[in-house]
């Protein structure tokens, strides 16, 4: 008798076993499955813009966008004379030689260019200077995890063929405005920064101006130093 109940649970368990095997398959079955059958998520399409060819340079440009609107459809992106229209967001420009077969990036990361213009500045007994300025937004400045309108939004200058790309405006700072001053070979730009830190660009932060020499390019140059405001806040609230 109880040779035979020792037998009956053996059976149990061993069938118990084997239904649990067969149900852990039919579950691995179901999911290779349904994994198979699962549509691997597309990515937009690149969409390249018309060409821009100015004869002052060797190089032609291919603005770069993708196929989706902006997640901010008011915002006016205030492209290059030829793009003024544009509504997709550019994300790279491609430099391709005239007369060659060279192509090239401006931009090796990910970043929105949401101007670009050509300077070209002309002055007495001065050889002529070319070089194209971008205003870029490569920074996550208020951290939502995403590049947009938000975000600073960063001075750079290239030369024409779009390489020896170079920062001009301080990091978490926005471009308001410039001017060019031919007779110092110079850019200036007007900027604001987030002098609050509270990852936003409003009324309440300060402004300042940058000079940027275009003989050399390279960050460019604070005009109101913090002793200058402080000696001007001192009369003005006096």
């Amino acid at each position: 008798m109880k040779k035979y109940r020792f037998l009956n649970k053996i059976t149990t368990v061993m069938i118990v076993a084997a239904l649990s095997f067969s149900c852990k398959s039919s579950v691995s079955r179901n999911v290779e499955q349904a994994k198979a059958t699962e549509k691997p998520k597309l990515q937009p399409n690149l969409i390249y813009g018309d060409l821009i060819i100015k004869e002052q340079s060797d190089y032609l440009m291919i603005p770069v966008s993708l196929a989706e609107q902006n997640e901010d459809k008011g915002i006016d992106l205030n492209l290059s004379r030829s793009y003024e229209n544009e509504r997709n967001q550019l994300y790279n420009i491609i430099f391709y030689q005239k007369q060659g077969s060279e192509a090239h990036l401006l931009l090796n990361k990910k970043a929105i260019i949401t101007s670009f213009d050509l300077l070209e500045i002309k002055a007495a007994k001065k050889p002529t200077t070319r070089v194209w300025l971008y205003k870029i937004i490569d920074q996550d400045t208020n951290t939502d995890k995403k590049l947009n309108n938000e975000d600073a939004t960063i001075g750079y200058l290239s030369d024409l063929s779009g390489k020896n790309l170079q920062q001009i405006t301080p990091n978490n700072t926005r471009i308001i405005s410039w001017v060019v001053v031919p007779s110092e070979n110079a850019i200036f730009l007007k900027i604001i920064k987030d002098s609050d830190n509270d990852k936003k660009f409003t009324k309440e932060d300060k402004t300042n101006f940058v000079r940027v020499n275009l003989d050399k390019i390279g960050m460019g140059t604070e005009i109101i130093s913090d002793q200058i405001e402080q000696e001007l806040r001192s009369y003005v609230f006096k």
